[in-house]
């Protein structure tokens, strides 16, 4: 059967719309607003390149700045309503702005730089606000929580309006939950007039660090790099069984070094892999649901891997390659597993991959996008060699890749026996356009730490200490019940919010509790342990339905059920959800006090076969259809491969000898495969592509 030219322009449509929705502006406004949007993105990100060069500002004057510029757009980009209310158009309009967000657009610019206006006076008064404070204070907060539920929904608006109200009635709560609550004036000062709020570390990451790399990825994009990496991914694995649901997963992956959003990612690659994996024969929903696991996972692939993960830097205090370091194993050993999950589809179904005289050549490929590859080895040697910060990093890679703009449009019309001038203007003009789609990407990012500083003040205020007693409670002295509660909590609280506030929200209130609560059970949990479990499963959850866009969008793409297509997705993505259970005992997995580049390549090799095992226990499927004695087996593997040391202490072994168990999860791997290998077809006799 296939799809009707129709449904599939308005499938494209409607996954170009979530996306939209989750990373631009709404408004399609033509004239005046237009150049005013473009030339307040085109002043934020020359704000941004400035600061990381050659401008040095007060730390609160950056992130003051920043959060007007993006308050500012939003106001004047995104409506207040999807759909008109009660009748009233304008206050859903997308082809204008109404008068009321013009106005609104200027005072919360205001309230946002009235701590830099008034910077010497705050000072002087700190902790002793006035009435003019408190009134520009609580109209930043109104202003703040509007962006941010015209932004990215009701969720962290409901959160930040349920934290703040929790911190005046804390006191009338019952008892399990009483908090002394706090006054006026501390609640304001705190939130509006200190970096312990708004102002706080995660608004700092996103205006000092986050918004390069965003402005790096969108530029990447207009150079043409997102349509060479899935050119290059089809080359490669385009022709192996199942070969355009390999090409999709590596292709999601290597975007996800320059796309922090996985309903971006999947627009972006699923656009290209979902019909072509439909083509040589995969189902619909699992076409859309492979698309969508990748996707989801490309937030975790080191280098780049989303704006939380410089949060986790500045929360653990460690520099930034820390924590590339300590995801690289889990995010690779994850991906690794999935693309075994593509086969073992592949397998069941009996499919071959695309012929290779419909593929790119690989060699030509590579060849024509080499330049690629240049802004992003400038941007690995300045990160993992020279060990500059992430900024200065992210601003040299960037300037070489203005370069590469400007030059590539030339290179082609010299070539091409075409006038230099035209293709120069048209690369100054593809640099431009990039300046604003980056600030446009940021705009969500930027809400989101500000609106998740709201509930970060609230526990900063003495919240946090009850969190702890509450979880306590709550685990009833088990530390896997407790980290089971954090997990479900992630998922739940992912559905409504971006995979940043997510992490911003969890990591505030359980990552110091795992730690705390955890020791006092007797585990020594590494504080990075605690902040990337927050982290893993904050991007799990958006493929969890019922409210996963990722799932929305692929579905949309495929032309399938996007309840089930979440479903299949969420049952790939259980290979990824096992890894944070498995780290927070085994720091190994994170390479904590590993520093050796052998123990490191055995740990990652042993973690992918335990990743593989649980894949075939979870899929039904190794070489042949699992029998019910096998599940057990296999699921024996995965934990052998990835908690040595728990099976060390079973066994009697001392902790210095754990990765002799290595061979005992290898060998019982082995066993099962010469089991299904008896009963397996010799000939598979896989259908044609």
């Amino acid at each position: 059967m296939t799809t009707a030219p129709q449904d599939k322009d308005t499938g494209l449509e409607l996954a170009h719309k979530l996306a939209q929705e989750e990373t631009g502006g709404t408004r399609t406004g033509r004239g005046f607003p237009k150049y005013i949007v473009g030339a307040a993105c085109v002043a934020w990100s020359l704000f941004q390149l400035s600061i990381a060069s050659w401008l040095i500002l007060d730390s609160w004057y950056v992130r003051a700045i920043h959060l007007a510029f993006a308050i500012f757009v939003v106001y004047l980009s995104f409506p207040m309503f999807r759909k008109p209310r009660l009748g009233i158009k304008f206050w859903a309009a997308t082809d204008h702005v109404p008068l009321m967000d013009w106005v609104l657009a200027p005072l919360a610019a205001f309230a946002a730089l009235y701590v830099i206006i008034d910077y010497q006076g705050i000072v002087m008064r700190y902790g002793a606000p006035i009435p003019r404070d408190i009134v520009m204070g609580f109209l930043l907060l109104v202003l703040l929580l509007e962006a941010a539920r015209r932004t990215i929904g009701p969720a962290l608006s409901l959160i930040g309006v349920v934290f703040t109200l929790y911190a005046f009635y804390g006191p009338y709560m019952p008892d399990v939950i009483a908090f002394k609550g706090v006054s006026l004036n501390r609640f304001v000062g705190q939130m509006t007039m200190s970096t312990e709020g708004i102002y706080g570390i995660p608004l700092d990451v996103s205006a000092t660090i986050v918004f390069l790399f965003v402005l790096f990825g969108s530029m990447l994009e207009k150079a043409g790099a997102g349509q060479f990496f899935i050119q290059l991914a089809l080359s490669l694995l385009g022709g192996f069984k199942g070969g355009p649901a390999k090409a999709a997963i590596l292709s999601s992956g290597l975007t996800g070094l320059v796309s922090g959003s996985s309903i971006a990612n999947v627009v972006t690659t699923g656009t290209f892999t979902i019909p072509l994996m439909k083509r040589v024969g995969y189902p619909p929903t699992k076409a859309a649901a492979i698309e969508v696991a990748a996707s989801t996972d490309g937030q975790l692939a080191p280098p780049i891997m989303g704006a939380a993960a410089f949060i986790i830097a500045e929360y653990v205090s460690v520099p930034y390659i820390a924590v590339v370091k300590a995801a690289a194993i889990p995010a690779f050993a994850s991906y690794a597993a999935l693309l075994f999950i593509s086969h073992i589809e592949a397998s069941k179904l009996g499919l071959k991959g695309l012929p290779r005289e419909e593929l790119p050549p690989f060699f030509k490929t590579l060849v024509s996008g080499l330049q690629y590859l240049i802004p992003l080895i400038m941007l690995l040697y300045e990160l993992v060699v020279l060990r500059h910060t992430p900024q200065s990093s992210a601003f040299n890679a960037i300037w070489v890749l203005a370069l590469l703009m400007l030059v590539q449009p030339c290179v082609r019309a010299v070539k091409n026996k075409e006038p230099v001038f035209p293709a120069l203007k048209q690369g100054f003009m593809n640099i431009l356009s990039s300046l604003v789609s980056g600030a446009r990407n940021m705009v969500s990012v930027a809400m989101a730490t500000a609106a998740a500083g709201i509930i970060v003040g609230v526990v900063a205020m003495g919240l946090g200490g009850l969190v702890n007693q509450i979880v306590d409670a709550l685990a009833g002295g088990n530390i896997y019940l407790l980290l089971v509660i954090t997990a479900i909590a992630s998922l739940i609280i992912g559905m409504g919010l971006p995979t940043t506030a997510t992490y911003i929200v969890m990591a505030s209130l359980t990552a110091p509790a795992i730690v705390t609560v955890g020791a006092s059970y007797g585990f020594e949990v590494p504080l990075m342990a605690a902040h990337l479990f927050c982290f893993f499963f904050g991007i799990l959850a958006d493929d969890t339905p019922p409210v996963g866009l990722a799932a929305y969008a692929a579905s949309a793409i495929a032309r399938s059920d996007p309840i089930r297509t979440g479903l299949q997705g969420f049952m790939y993505d259980i290979r990824t959800a096992i890894l944070p259970f498995m780290f927070i005992f085994n720091y190994d997995l994170i390479l904590h006090s590993v520093n050796s580049w052998t123990q490191g390549l055995l740990i990652f090799a042993m973690a992918c076969f335990g990743n593989f095992a649980f894949a075939a226990a979870t899929q039904g499927w190794l070489i042949t259809r699992n029998r019910i004695y096998e599940i057990p087996l296999l699921l024996g593997v995965t934990l052998t491969l990835m908690r040595p040391d728990l099976i060390a202490s079973w066994c009697g072994v001392s902790y210095e000898n754990r990765y002799w168990m290595y061979g005992v999860g290898l060998g019982l791997f082995v066993f099962v495969y010469l089991l299904q290998r008896v009963r397996s077809p010799r000939t598979p006799g896989p259908k044609a592509a």
